[in-house]
């Protein structure tokens, strides 16, 4: 599949009026994450990998996107989103039972943790928490759907797409301050901003991108 922005990378902005010094120490320390767990368990961390690889799988000509370990760190943080739904716990506690009872459910069904699973098994345990069909015992009444949609999904997602290389793949140039964005209407964009590769045209995109900053 090609590039939608070639040769663009929003790392070349670092010493530009796009970013400030908040933004340079965030990014940083976002890059700098450790890979190993630090809150979960190894064995949850081990799950959290394996369904992190299906909710977005990644390409392999480049290195991947650390969504566990950006997930793990929400976790060390205890970043909430300020609200819940009534039926899920605490955001800990919602990832601790979610990814211990998708593991029990994949050994109950297939004598195996989940990350040990192929594709195809994972994602039918993926569509049965999405339906609301998993109900074992070790969700101690926490919906598997709920668990699902608000906090599996959701959260991996954000994580994803809190990353440098997925801001790469969608033109997306950061927080942009000082600099901020002034072209604001439909299908315009800054001299600043990554252009897009229309058909047959990916070489003067690429170009293009290599001179943003």
């Amino acid at each position: 599949m090609p590039e939608r922005y070639p040769g663009y990378d929003v790392l070349a902005k670092r010493h530009t009026p796009s970013w400030n010094e908040q933004t340079r120490r965030v990014i940083d320390a976002r890059l700098a994450l450790p890979r190993e767990p630090r809150f979960l368990s190894e064995d949850e961390f081990s799950t959290l990998v394996a369904v992190g690889a299906r909710i977005v799988p990644q390409p392999n000509d480049r290195p991947p996107i650390p969504v566990a370990a950006l997930v793990d760190h929400k976790l060390v943080k205890d970043h909430g989103d300020g609200y819940r739904h009534a039926a899920l716990p605490p955001l800990r506690d919602a990832w601790r039972r979610g990814l211990r009872a998708l593991d029990q459910e994949a050994r109950d069904a297939h004598k195996q943790p989940f990350h040990r699973l192929d594709a195809a098994a994972q994602d039918a345990l993926l569509k049965a928490a999405q339906e609301g069909r998993l109900k074992g015992p070790a969700w101690q009444s926490m919906p598997s759907a709920l668990f699902f949609s608000h906090r599996l999904v959701r959260d991996i997602v954000l994580a994803y797409y809190s990353h440098p290389t997925a801001w790469n793949e969608i033109g997306f140039g950061g927080p942009a301050s000082p600099r901020g964005y002034v072209r604001m209407g439909f299908n315009r964009r800054d001299p600043w901003e990554a252009a897009e590769a229309r058909e047959g045209d990916e070489a003067s995109a690429r170009r293009e991108n290599q001179r943003v900053r």
